[in-house]
């Protein structure tokens, strides 16, 4: 193989493939990054065996060939070699020669032959979704992901599509994360399917907002197909906790709060939390809310945020983190809180999302 390209062509294709590939890959070949011809340029392919992401970039081809080379390493010599062309050439032995301007390099690489072969899914139903529209529900998602390894299939979102309905569902079992968006056309097989957090950062990594995602379903794996960007991942086997179960009808009055406004108060009373005293103090007047945190041996703060609420005084708790996570991804200028007392989830609702969140003790 010999083919030719920019430094600035080649660092992009790193960019997109190299966040797979694990240091400690217990078969050094996953190590790798496989790099082959194909008549429109060079396809550029990593694999941790759970995650394959492939893409390709524009190159000229002096000969063709394939050859796998160490990721990491060829990615820092890339990065450090000045701007430019670059020639890559491949030799015997899977020796590999990498020429910048007035320098070499030499790695030794391993055959094509050892290297995971990227899924296929022929004849299987394409479903296309705008990128614009899937990035903003995993924004909306995935930090309502659990990341304890004990629950395992939590560590993903679900992913459900029927008819037009997309709907992604994130929940750690103290907080639940649900959008629904519309789809252009309707599918004609339903699909249900639990996408590993990795994967889903990746996904989102990769998306624009412009263009569509090809998205295919096969037996135990998934595809995203992002203009050219090939993200296949394997699925979570297991079955999602019924959401539906815990999501509360929606109660009356409301709390209308200036989104920015609560989301600052929350993160100056956060300032005072420590890993044993967490929970931030919420009190609900008419007219005004009180964000206040009291932390032994550090100090204690209050603010006072306006709102419009017609109902009774309440006390609650709950898990800075939790409304921060929400709030400072919500683009919307106001919010309606639905709050019930200190034992009951809060709740909040809008269009086409909802979040929930358990309270704490005080």
């Amino acid at each position: 193989m010999k083919v030719k390209t920019s430094k600035d062509n080649l660092s992009k294709g790193i960019q997109v493939v190299h966040n797979v590939v694990s240091t400690k890959a217990t078969l050094p070949i996953l190590s790798n990054m496989l790099i082959e011809t194909r008549s429109q340029g060079l396809k550029m392919n990593t694999t941790d065996l759970d995650i394959g992401i492939s893409c390709e970039i524009p190159v000229d081809i002096l000969e063709e060939g394939a050859i796998t080379i160490p990721a990491k390493r060829f990615s820092d010599i890339v990065r450090e070699l000045p701007p430019g062309d670059i020639l890559i050439n491949t030799r015997k032995n899977n020796q590999i020669d990498i020429e910048g301007l007035r320098c070499r390099f030499k790695l030794i690489g391993l055959p094509k032959e050892e290297f995971p072969k990227f899924p296929e899914f022929k004849d299987k139903e394409v479903v296309r979704i705008n990128q614009d529209l899937l990035q903003e529900m995993i924004r909306m998602t995935q930090f309502a992901v659990s990341h304890e390894e004990a629950r395992y299939v939590l560590n993903g979102i679900l992913m459900e599509i029927s008819g037009r309905t997309i709907r992604l569902v994130a929940t750690d079992g103290r907080r639940l994360a649900k959008i629904e968006k519309q789809l252009k056309t309707a599918v004609k097989n339903d699909v249900s399917v639990i996408i590993p957090i990795k994967a889903v950062q990746e996904i989102y990594r990769n998306l624009q907002e412009e263009g569509t995602v090809a998205f295919i379903t096969g037996t135990n794996q998934v595809l995203f197909d992002i203009e050219g960007t090939m993200i296949a991942t394997r699925i979570i086997e297991g079955e999602f906790p019924n959401y539906h179960q815990v999501i509360p009808e929606s109660v009356s009055p409301k709390i209308k709060v200036n989104t920015e406004f609560l989301l600052s108060a929350i993160r100056r009373a956060n300032l005072l939390s420590t890993v044993d005293f967490q929970a931030i103090k919420i009190e609900v007047f008419p007219n005004k809310l009180v964000v206040s945190k009291t932390t032994p041996d550090i100090g204690e703060s209050r603010e006072e945020v306006p709102i419009q609420y017609g109902g009774k005084e309440l006390i609650v708790g709950f898990n800075p983190h939790f409304l921060i996570d929400v709030l400072k991804n919500i683009d919307a200028e106001e919010i309606e809180l639905e709050l019930l007392g200190p034992d009951k989830a809060g709740v909040i609702r809008m269009k086409d999302y909802l979040y929930l969140a358990l309270p704490m003790l005080l």
